[in-house]
């Protein structure tokens, strides 16, 4: 194990030893100023809100939430039941003591949303909603993305935009994977309700305050605003589930939503390497970034949410709420394994050491943990100097690296760990499976991505390592992947 890893785990340790915690402070500005790499085009590289705006913005209340269940799997009289319930906090440090317990109350945050909408507003009891976009149900029966909660007695609203709703994975059989690459279906989701309330005004404005970034040239955005509405649709349907048009990122151009599991062991966060972790208080940074800080963020004299607002109208999750996430995360670990070594796994595993896989992927992380350039990026001294870099490219698409605003020029060497139980693969998801990437006809200009689309045939490029591999020995390496 890396020193580095092995410090990060002492502090998450230490910090719990002793009785009280020694939470971090999330908002630190000496440490908010050097979280991010800068971007590609330095320039325009994110200006953070100081610690006194952030903490005059509210905490957020964690209340007790309840499962939602498709509205044909819903236990007979729950909804009139969940209206009897009384408001719950959930969330009370002063009631937490350990190292597990902070980390059990980690997963309520985990589930916890960043907005909240009546019952009576949702799709989440819609069965065209299901049917159309392709919502993943639970062996149980319920809807493990969102969860209803009762903030005043006989009212039922429904949860959004917490970390479960990207991060978590209902596998074929039922199984439900919390921390994993989610499969969440966004972008199909929000077509059908686009399609339903065709809004295209309001929608422009969205896709602006989520992808724009007016100093890259081309502008990003004008061959979005240039669709009309069906265009807009069909082009948020070609995003698969397990791809997602985050926050600063395209709809042309979307990031594989990450596998948070061994989140703890990573370097880098985001496909781009966008922010370092260098503690536990990093990754709560980065959690309170992706809630909505990162839009109150000035990109050179852009500000995704306009002028900035006053504190007291946003919301935030606590210290403790966010010491308790990562504690969560880090204590996350991967379902078993149904792939078994036999020769076959074997041999896969000397075709990995042969082709000298190891040098980017390298166990027992299965990743150096470094930054590659992305393909016509001059990767910067300062990243070489400090080994966080490596001078090689891939060549793979390098759009989110240089046309966005989570742009740094670079991708980090993804974990292979977990492989199994993921997909779609690429760092913009356009191949379903290990098959798929490791097919050659993928490198062909008529090629039809069989995860994230895009706007029709197009190559998938780079990564030419595996590409050239017998028959058997492709086979024997996807297997071997396959156990990690």
């Amino acid at each position: 194990m890396p020193a580095w890893v092995g410090a990060l785990f002492f502090l998450a340790l230490a910090a719990t030893r002793g009785g009280e915690p020694a939470v971090p402070r999330t908002w630190d500005d000496a440490a908010v100023t050097t979280l991010e790499l800068p971007l590609a085009d330095e320039r325009h590289s994110p200006i953070h809100v100081p610690a006194e705006y952030y903490y005059q913005i509210p905490a957020r209340t964690v209340w007790k939430s309840f499962p939602v269940y498709h509205p044909d799997r819903e236990p007979e009289g729950y909804v009139e039941r969940l209206r009897g319930e009384e408001p719950q906090v959930a969330f009370d440090p002063s009631k937490l003591a350990g190292e597990a317990e902070w980390a059990r109350a980690g997963e309520l945050v985990f589930d916890a949303p960043n907005s909240l909408e009546p019952l009576a507003r949702s799709l989440v009891r819609d069965r065209d909603w299901y049917r159309a976009a392709g919502i993943p149900v639970a062996r149980d029966g319920s809807v493990p993305f969102f969860r209803y909660v009762i903030r005043e007695k006989g009212k039922i609203e429904v949860t959004s935009g917490g970390c479960v709703e990207c991060h978590t994975r209902v596998m074929p059989d039922g199984a439900v994977i919390k921390g994993a690459q989610g499969n969440y279906p966004f972008e199909r989701a929000g077509a059908y309700l686009f399609r339903k309330f065709p809004r295209l005004d309001q929608a422009r404005t969205t896709l602006r305050n989520l992808f724009a970034a007016p100093w890259v040239r081309p502008d990003p955005m004008a061959a979005i605003e240039a669709l009309g509405a069906e265009e807009l649709a069909a082009a948020a349907e070609a995003i698969p589930p397990g791809v997602l048009g985050r926050r600063g990122s395209s709809l042309f151009h979307p990031p594989q939503v990450p596998d948070l599991i061994g989140v703890r062991e990573r370097r880098f966060l985001d496909h781009t390497g966008l922010v370092r972790q260098r503690s536990i208080g990093d990754l709560m940074r980065y959690s309170a970034l992706n809630q909505g800080m990162d839009q109150l963020a000035r990109y050179g004299d852009f500000r995704p949410a306009g002028d900035l607002p006053d504190p007291k109208t946003r919301s935030r999750y606590s210290d403790e709420q966010l010491y308790a996430l990562a504690l969560y995360l880090y204590s996350l670990r991967p379902p078993e394994n149904p792939h078994r070594a036999d020769a076959s796994t074997e041999r896969g595993r000397r075709v990995f050491e042969r082709e000298g896989c190891a040098a980017c992927h390298t166990p027992p992380l299965y990743s150096n943990n470094k930054l590659t350039p992305a393909a016509g990026f001059t990767p910067r001294d300062e990243q070489l100097r400090s080994d966080e870099a490596m001078p090689v490219s891939v060549g793979t698409d390098p759009s989110l690296a240089l046309r966005t605003r989570r742009g740094t020029g670079y991708y980090k060497v993804p974990s292979l760990r977990g492989v199994w139980y993921r997909g779609p693969f690429e760092h913009n998801g356009s191949v379903a499976t290990l098959e798929d990437w490791f097919d050659p006809a993928r490198l062909r200009g008529d090629y039809v991505p069989t995860g994230f689309r895009g706007p029709g045939p197009r190559a998938v490029p780079g990564h030419a390592f595996g590409l050239r591999l017998t028959d058997p020995d492709r086979r024997a390496l996807i297997a071997f992947l396959k156990t990690l």
